[in-house]
């Protein structure tokens, strides 16, 4: 009985050692496996940017500094590089004297406070909502009207930091600035326009603004373009502001030319006001006694050219001095209106001429009576041979045409008498004397002097401006 009490003791601690050599060999295996997988993972995910840390132990330490100062506090000024990419051009307006214009702006710095270790990653990319943690240059657009960041579908703002602690800052912006135009030479003009750009607070002791790769700093979408414009050239420049109360601050200055486009002037203003110029020459071949049509040809002119001066006008700002296209448009309008006064003067000439005749009518009521066959006209070319031979006609009955044709012919005879008495006064009176003899010598003059003069104009003014 011992015996056999022996031999089960002695088998059960031979089960017991053999149950536990084989759970220590599963621990140990599993030891193993955990090890592997670790030492996979580790050599996997080596770089300690791409491990998940706590909340209190962030990869960029952003709570363990004091961001409201600049890098280098107490230092030299922190240089800070700028480059811009305009996008678009969108808008350029004479009545306002502005420009909207939409660009990438970026920001390149040093701030050592958000240097990370890495071997791997060569930056960190976030968006706006580390922009209010850390510092950033507050640069502003001088002489802007009005300016906002993009924000849908959220605001386009890109912060890209490096492990050395490089750090670039890019927005999308829209900003309308001011624009000082010179119209003198409007529609013909060339306009330069330029966008400012200034750090608020720090003066050049404190930030250092610069462009960063010089002119090569601004690039250009090539598609941008304007319907009144054609875009010359864009161009960078750099100098020191001074502000007598705050100090010197570095600006930056984005210039860009501008060139109008004179077509749509050419179709909307200069071709109606050169045929409004034309159309008013049509009165001088109206005959003078068409008081209604060559009346109403004038003022219709007159108005329509006044409804050109006041469109153009309406769409530029009131400036104090003259523009180019003034210049055209009241040379025209001058041109209408004398086309007006010149049949004043015929009018008022042949009323002159017909109130003589009435009193030379009155004064020789009877005259010597002439055959159909001789009677002559009055129509200012006949010489005083001509009229004296007149005396040998005998008397025939009168009828009322040889009324009319005396009467014409007494007043014909007076005249020249008259005429050859102001002979001795001199060419000037001969001259006078021949236009109130015949007042359509004045519409024959004009239909030369006018044209001959606004092409002359023409001339002058496409030379000057053009």
């Amino acid at each position: 009985m011992p015996h056999s009490f022996k031999f089960l003791l002695l088998i059960f601690c031979l089960i017991l050692l053999t149950e536990s050599k084989k759970h220590r060999r599963r621990r140990w295996t599993n030891q193993m496996e955990i090890q592997k997988q670790a030492s996979h993972v580790y050599k996997k995910n080596h770089d300690i940017t791409k491990l998940r840390r706590n909340k209190n132990d962030q990869l960029l330490r952003v709570n363990e500094h004091d961001f409201s100062m600049r890098p280098a506090f107490g230092g030299p000024a922190i240089p800070v590089g700028v480059d811009v990419q305009v996008e678009s051009l969108d808008s350029i307006s004479e009545v306002d004297m502005d420009f909207t214009m939409t660009l990438y702006l970026r920001h390149y710095w040093k701030d050592e406070r958000l240097s990370f270790p890495s071997s791997t990653n060569k930056s960190m990319t976030f968006d706006s909502r580390l922009v209010k943690k850390i510092w950033v240059p507050d640069v502003f657009f001088v002489h802007s009207k009005r300016s906002f960041i993009h924000d849908t579908t959220t605001d386009n703002i890109m912060l890209r930091v490096y492990p050395d602690g490089q750090v670039l800052y890019s927005m999308r912006i829209t900003v309308t600035a001011m624009c000082n135009m010179d119209f003198s030479r409007f529609p013909l003009d060339t306009q330069t326009c330029t966008l400012e750009l200034e750090s608020y607070a720090y003066t050049d002791e404190d930030l250092m603004l610069y462009w960063k790769n010089g002119n090569e700093s601004l690039k250009t979408d090539e598609k941008i373009s304007l319907s009144q414009f054609l875009i010359q050239k864009f161009h960078t420049t750099s100098r020191l502001a001074f502000y007598s109360s705050t100090g010197w601050y570095n600006r930056l200055y984005i210039n860009f030319t501008l060139r109008r486009h004179i077509f749509f002037f050419l179709l909307q203003t200069y071709f109606p006001a050169t045929l409004m110029v034309m159309l008013s020459w049509v009165s001088f071949w109206i005959d003078r006694r068409a008081v209604p049509a060559r009346v109403s040809l004038g003022i219709t002119t007159v108005l329509t050219m006044s409804t050109i001066i006041t469109g153009v006008n309406a769409s530029m700002p009131r400036v104090s001095y003259i523009k180019a296209v003034d210049i055209y448009l009241w040379v025209s309008f001058v041109f209408v209106f004398l086309s007006v006064l010149e049949y004043a003067a015929v009018n008022y000439l042949t009323t002159v001429q017909e109130r003589k005749e009435r009193k030379m009518r009155e004064k020789f009521p009877c005259t010597c009576g002439m055959s159909h066959t001789k009677t002559m006209m009055l129509d200012g070319m006949y010489g005083d041979p001509e009229t004296n031979s007149l005396a040998g006609y005998t008397k025939t009955p009168i009828t009322t045409e040889d009324v009319e044709k005396q009467d014409k012919m007494v007043v014909h005879m007076t005249l020249n008498s008259n005429s050859s008495t102001s002979r001795k006064k001199g060419l000037k009176g001969h001259v006078g004397l021949r236009l109130m003899q015949n007042t359509h010598t004045i519409d024959t003059y004009s239909r030369l002097i006018f044209p001959a003069s606004f092409i002359f104009f023409n001339l002058i003014y496409w030379s000057v401006f053009c």
